[in-house]
């Protein structure tokens, strides 16, 4: 079978095969390659010196750095065959083969990627793949980047490209032209401002990306400010965090800082009054629930662009013109009808997000039913980090709501339509709960980062209260959104009521001793958490809403 290369090589190995796409960040453990998502059908197997075939990555924009970190550890899959076009992962591949010389072979297989289920061996020989039930052996040669089709360069793209703006500037856009060859972008475009999710420290990969730019001397072009880092920088001390860990989460902060980063650490930027981009606004934004809200809700225009590249747009102001940068990036292709379900809490927005994400996968969806609901800010953040957790797709449009919507009403009449149904929108919200105990020690809260809005809904559900002494109850925020609730009193009313507030970092980046080693359970309102955390920190968790979090930490327990 013949595919198109995004990295070429060979490779022959064991095949895993799995028609459901797989988040790398979350998902797969990147110093063994053990795919640890709860909620994915090879959860267990290992991708290490396998063939993997997912039909694409999902989910996080950090799955490129947990890719750099396994070719690094050794732990790597042999080969990657997708079968849509696939950006995360690929470029891992694109930054550990220029920064540190090792690669993997990376080949779409459109039409005859479900040919792959039921063999258990494979091999890939520059755009041939070939299938078998004995061991496959293929010549072995260096994977290299694909041949690129030519970028139309600007004059300043072609003087950074010459060394006129130094070596850093130089590298990081070496690797956005190739970013965008692998796309067929005809050019580049000018961005505004970026986000950078390289900043959480995956491991030491992580750090030596950075590092290496760092000798360069390298400096942000753009306003830039860092997503949520592995630690809270002022007080990990205090939260028992491992001084090895906080050294190196640290310092790869600290990096970023120096290149001209703002202090944001926040992985909801779009709640810093300074940073919030405006309608048609072209950006550049990595961190998957951000890329999602600023596309759908704000009408802004960024990829969703993975680790690593988004120090090279920051680096470069230049970004490939390309995905949802573009009119027909931004079209819709599924319509997805929701059934008028009643808002009983504010649980169903979330749930509603994770589940049109599991069906819309690549595709942008045109959600309709969604209007009667009359979502606010808070409940649209919920919808897009949990589409973000299940979608590649980096927006939406929903009828009614987001700006954009009724520019495709006319095209979303002819889409391929999916009804959801009640019955399913319920096995949805029960399938997010993985504990089998009615335990609970304790209540995360935050994923992404609180905002203002959800700090006042929470206040009223705990004045006059205490939380029971046996629940730990953990609320992630930006510094900034904690300094506006602490002004307005809404800080010492949660802190009466027993709860702590960490800043600067998120639960997807928390573990021991956070999350305290004697609970079996935990309980969150945030479908991305309540998928990513059974892998991550390996408790159960019961998903439900806000009121039923706060209700829960004061029972002890979660009533039937």
């Amino acid at each position: 079978m013949i595919g198109k290369c995004l990295v070429n090589g060979t490779a022959a190995a064991p095949l895993l095969y799995s028609p459901v796409s797989l988040s790398f960040w979350g998902g797969v453990n990147p110093q063994s390659g053990e795919i640890v998502d709860c909620h994915h059908p090879l959860r267990g197997e290992s991708i290490a010196h396998r063939i993997l075939a997912i039909p694409c990555s999902r989910g996080s924009c950090s799955g490129s750095t947990v890719m750099l970190e396994l070719l690094l550890n050794g732990c790597a899959p042999a080969g990657l065959i997708v079968e849509q076009p696939e950006e995360i992962l690929t470029l891992g591949v694109l930054v550990a083969q220029v920064l540190f010389h090792r690669s993997l072979p990376v080949i779409i297989l459109s039409h005859n990627f479900h040919h792959l289920s039921g063999y258990t061996y494979a091999s890939i020989d520059e755009g041939q793949v070939s299938l078998s039930e004995t061991p496959l052996s293929v010549p072995q040669s260096p994977p290299c980047l694909s041949s690129r089709s030519r970028i139309d360069l600007s004059p300043s793209d072609q003087a950074i490209l010459a060394g006129e703006k130094g070596p850093a500037a130089k590298m990081a856009l070496e690797i956005v032209v190739e970013f965008a060859a692998m796309q067929g972008a005809p050019a580049l475009i000018d961005v505004t401002r970026a986000h950078v999710d390289a900043c959480i420290y995956t491991g030491p990969a992580s750090l030596r990306f950075a590092q290496t730019f760092q000798s360069l001397g390298a400096r942000f072009v753009l306003p830039t400010t860092l997503n949520a880092i592995s630690i809270d920088q002022r007080r990990w001390r205090e939260l028992g965090v491992d001084p090895d860990l906080a050294a190196q989460a640290g310092t790869l902060a600290n990096i970023y800082l120096a290149m001209g980063a703002q202090p944001s650490f926040t992985c909801a930027p779009y709640t810093l009054d300074d940073a919030v981009p405006v309608v048609g606004e072209n950006i550049g934004w990595a961190e998957s629930n951000a890329v999602v809200y600023a596309n759908s809700v704000l009408g802004a225009h960024t990829q969703k662009y993975p680790d690593f590249v988004d120090v090279c747009i920051a680096l470069t102001g230049r970004a490939p013109s390309a995905g949802c940068h573009t009119v027909d990036g931004r079209r819709p292709a599924v319509a997805i009808h929701l059934p008028l379900v009643e808002a009983i809490d504010d649980a169903i927005f979330a749930v509603l997000g994770y589940l049109v994400g599991k069906h819309a996968q690549h595709r942008v969806p045109w959600i309709t039913g969604m209007q009667h609901l009359q979502p606010r800010r808070m409940h649209l953040k919920a919808f897009s980090a949990a589409f973000g957790t299940t979608a590649s797709a980096a927006m939406y449009h929903m009828d009614g709501v987001t700006p954009e919507a009724d520019q495709f009403a006319e095209d979303a009449s002819h889409l391929p339509r999916i009804d959801l149904q009640p019955a399913e929108i319920a096995h949805c919200r029960c399938a997010l709960t993985s504990a089998t105990d009615p335990s609970v020690g304790l209540v995360s809260l935050g994923n992404p980062h609180f905002s203002l809005e959800e700090f006042e809904a929470l206040r009223p559900l705990c004045i006059g209260r205490r939380k029971n002494p046996a629940v730990e109850f953990v609320i992630t925020t930006s510094r900034s959104t904690y300094e506006a609730a602490a002004t307005v009193g809404i800080v010492d009313v949660l802190e009466e009521f027993g709860a702590v507030i960490i800043t600067d970092t998120c639960w997807c980046m928390l573990g021991e001793p956070v999350v305290p080693p004697g609970v079996r359970n935990l309980m969150t309102n945030s479908a991305k958490y309540a998928h990513y955390a059974p892998g991550m920190v390996h408790r159960g968790v019961h998903f439900g809403s806000l009121a039923e979090c706060v209700e829960v930490s004061v029972l002890g327990h979660r009533s039937a």
